[in-house]
């Protein structure tokens, strides 16, 4: 006998937890589909789910996660059970041959923390832009000097950015 765990309120039961980027009874489908406010702009969501995902770099995404890089644990502080305008931000997201930072699911939208690991890593970065851009994402960069210094300068700057490029235009 299988035993049955627990969903997040609204969405039911299941026999066993939603393997990564497979959506099962429509699930995924009704979360991305809800509306995004920030403040008091209605955002165009432009999900984008069905990303390459390379399962070699499983167990290094969990070693990131666990590994606890402070930025990236202060700037989590900020949005995770979606603090951040009920945005669901997911965490050292595999997408290609790739490892990110945080990845926002309903707008399609990559967010990374360049610290002194990025400084010789131009070429690098440039080819990863360019190839998260070419799968229809959209990437957002700010300093670990600016997470450890200035958070709420980051947050607003993230409100800014995403009401810019996803904020839905009045007729």
């Amino acid at each position: 006998m299988q035993k049955k765990i627990n969903a997040p309120a609204g969405l039911g039961t299941q026999h066993s937890p939603l393997p990564e980027g497979c959506p099962q009874d429509g699930v995924l489908k009704n979360i991305l589909q809800k509306d995004i406010i920030i403040n008091g702009i209605t955002l165009k969501l432009t999900p984008i789910t069905n990303l390459p995902y390379q399962l070699r770099l499983k167990e290094r995404a969990k070693a990131l996660r666990q590994a606890g890089n402070l930025p990236e644990v202060l700037f989590w502080m900020q949005v995770t059970k979606k603090r951040f305008h009920k945005i669901d931000f997911d965490r050292q997201r595999i997408i290609g041959n790739y490892i990110v930072d945080f990845y926002i699911k309903q707008l399609g939208l990559v967010f990374e923390i360049d610290g002194c690991s990025h400084d010789d890593k131009q070429v690098y970065d440039k080819s990863r832009e360019e190839y998260l851009i070419s799968l229809g994402l959209k990437v957002y960069r700010i300093t670990v000097d600016d997470v450890m210094k200035q958070m709420d300068f980051v947050i607003m700057g993230l409100e800014e950015y995403i009401i810019k490029e996803y904020g839905k235009q009045l007729s």
